[in-house]
């Protein structure tokens, strides 16, 4: 086994990251370095496989381009898989109590703070000395009403708490187990999403990796549920994961910079739109008859395409109720991605989380009846 390890400026590694994966479909590895004079400091990405399995070194430093700074190979120890088993630990997620929301400055409804909480944010590599963010059942604060989520992988044990909802990832498939900040925060706020009592409409996962966020959806109530994403092997790590979770959804390989989004719902004609699916009924969705809820746990370049997909001529008319929760951004993106959703969509902004670098969004729009 082989690691490929590249470094690249901090200030870089966004669009670095974005091209990487295309190489690497099946996700990379990411390790922030500090900066030893307190500068922009660097990031270190690597991939692992055989030696005729890894991104070839000229197609690898085409992707990085001017942002290299240095990259590398290594062979890795035999023991490999049982270190990696390790790294790879259960985490539980769980939506925040209103009034630990205030008392941790959590935004929301208006709120002007955001301040991240340490010990329920926590992701795989960070305050643990990179062993991972698995909170155990017996440290996890409990919140009043509504489930937690459970996330681990299948070698390890269920969780004890009788109202957690398990999800269990593969994470050698795809992109997603819930250990990353992104994909926690979007977890946590659509735990909130839940948590508000409101219909459970269709929901559309742009982005799907492992199909973690499109599980988590399904897990708790909400359908139908269209996963995509722009890789064949994680639409097959998606729709292997739903089974193994035993749950039913649609995955679709799609490309959002050249295809028109498909919706689940609509006020309109789809013009021409493939229908992928066919929206629930008023009964099945608890008397919900135009919603939708968009899952986008994608990067600033992707998201602002995913804001012109959703204004284009040819989509249907964007449906009564809308929530989108998307993640993907770095804090100094995130006022600017929610200005684009306001003014192009009229989304207003319903909650933000912060953890470390990255930022996450809950917008929402809510159209009345004629």
């Amino acid at each position: 086994m082989i690691r490929l390890a590249l470094r690249v400026r901090r200030s870089d590694a966004e669009f670095v990251l974005a091209d990487l994966l295309e190489l690497a479909p099946s996700g990379v590895e990411e390790i922030e370095l500090q900066a030893e004079d307190g500068g922009d400091g660097m990031v270190e990405y690597a991939v692992y496989g055989a030696p005729g399995e890894l991104p070839l070194l000229p197609d690898v430093r085409a992707a990085v381009g001017g942002a290299l700074v240095e990259i590398s190979t290594s062979e890795v120890a035999d023991d490999w898989s049982e270190r990696w088993k390790q790294f790879h630990q259960p985490v539980l997620i769980e939506a925040r109590a209103a009034d630990a929301r205030r008392e941790r400055g959590w935004r929301g409804d208006g709120d002007a703070s955001a301040t991240a909480d340490p010990h329920m944010q926590r992701g795989w590599g960070e305050e643990d000395g990179g062993r991972g963010g698995g909170i155990s059942a017996e440290d996890a604060p409990r919140t009043r009403g509504g489930h937690c989520l459970f996330v681990r992988p299948p070698w390890e044990a269920p969780s004890d708490r009788p109202d957690a909802l398990e999800i269990v990832i593969d994470p050698a498939q795809a992109f997603g187990t819930g250990a990353h900040a992104t994909t926690r925060m979007c977890l946590e706020l659509l735990l909130e999403l839940a948590a508000t009592g409101g219909a459970r409409d269709p929901v559309l996962d742009v982005g799907s990796g492992s199909g973690v966020l499109a599980i988590a959806a399904l897990k708790l109530g909400y359908r139908p549920v269209l996963a995509l994403d722009n890789d064949r092997e994680s639409v097959r790590a998606i729709l292997a994961n739903a089974a193994v979770n035993d749950v039913e959804l649609e995955a679709r390989c799609f490309d959002l910079r050249r295809e028109s989004l498909p919706w689940l719902v609509g006020d309109g004609d789809l013009k021409g739109v493939p229908i992928v699916l066919n929206a629930a009924s008023t009964a099945d969705r608890g008397g919900a008859a135009n919603g939708q809820v968009v899952l986008a746990n994608l990067l600033r370049p992707l998201l602002i395409d995913l804001v012109e997909k959703m204004v284009q001529p040819d989509v249907c008319a964007l449906p009564a109720r809308l929530d989108l929760i998307a993640s993907g951004l770095l804090r100094e993106q995130a006022d600017e991605v929610a200005e684009v959703f306001a003014r192009r969509l009229g989304l207003s902004e319903r909650a933000r989380l912060e953890q470390g670098e990255w930022s996450a969004l809950w917008l929402t729009r809510r159209r009345a009846s004629p």
